[in-house]
């Protein structure tokens, strides 16, 4: 189910984001005219969402009322997209997400990294894309690719943990070149091909992000990335076993 109207689409993806929560009908008003609303505004609301649940209920055989009490609710002051009995991805990476720091707590790091792997297939570009976002969707997406981003090191950093630097090397090399101003992708990078044997290599990778990072910003490499490259210089034997990347501590706050 996919609303071709822009912003039933923005409806849609804020409740998403805030699935089982409420969301009060002025926020969706802020999303979807940033300020400058009309007074229609409201009306144009309930019309938006009356579009969804028709939607909804066309995908999932569902009643209109059926669809209005289980899945795309009215709340005092706003509306609520339940989860259940309804199954999307970003639920699904957040479950993931939840999982595998569950296991790191249990000191199962192979289905960690087993879990954060299947929720980053989930990911086919940037969140969101078809979306004209406005303002709560902005922050919504920055924390959603943020906590992607954080996956992404957890899911490198155990595989460099198993002694896997050699099959993950290549996935390295590309994520690099398509951000190359992260410097704790640039650390695993580096790290792995030190610990493959190009110790030329991951000097010469420090010295570029080095370069880059003053060229662009007058700024030098964090202090983490700088001892990595003297160790690196001095072929510290402590390279080999060092955590790049440190795991999750705590769970994070689950969702209902």
């Amino acid at each position: 189910m996919s609303p071709v109207a822009r912003k039933p689409r923005q409806i849609l993806a804020l409740l998403l984001l805030n699935y089982s929560r409420v969301v009060p009908t002025a926020a969706l008003i802020d999303e979807l005219w940033d300020g400058s609303a009309p007074k229609t505004a409201r009306a144009a609301v309930q019309i938006y969402v009356f579009e969804l649940r028709k939607r909804l209920a066309e995908a999932t055989g569902l009643s209109m009322d059926a669809v209005g009490n289980e899945i795309l609710r009215r709340a005092r002051n706003g509306y609520e997209f339940v989860a259940e009995p309804t199954w999307f991805d970003l639920r699904s990476f957040r479950q993931r997400e939840q999982t595998g720091v569950a296991a790191v707590a249990e000191g199962d790091l192979i289905k960690a990294a087993r879990d954060f792997h299947t929720a980053l297939l989930m990911w086919s570009g940037p969140a969101l894309a078809g979306v004209e976002p406005g303002p709560s969707i902005r922050a919504e997406v920055a924390g959603l690719e943020q906590s992607r981003a954080t996956m992404l090191n957890h899911r490198i950093g155990l595989e460099l943990r198993f002694g896997r630097h050699r099959e993950i090397l290549g996935e390295l090399i590309n994520l690099v070149s398509h951000d190359r101003f992260n410097e704790d992708l640039h650390a695993q990078f580096i790290i792995a091909l030190y610990r493959c044997g190009y110790r030329a290599c991951a000097l010469e990778a420090f010295r570029r992000l080095r370069e880059d990072m003053v060229a662009r910003f007058g700024l030098e490499p964090s202090p983490k990335l700088q001892r990595y490259y003297h160790a690196i210089l001095t072929s510290d034997p402590g390279l080999d076993e060092m955590p790049v990347w440190p795991l999750p501590s705590e769970l994070p706050a689950l969702q209902p």
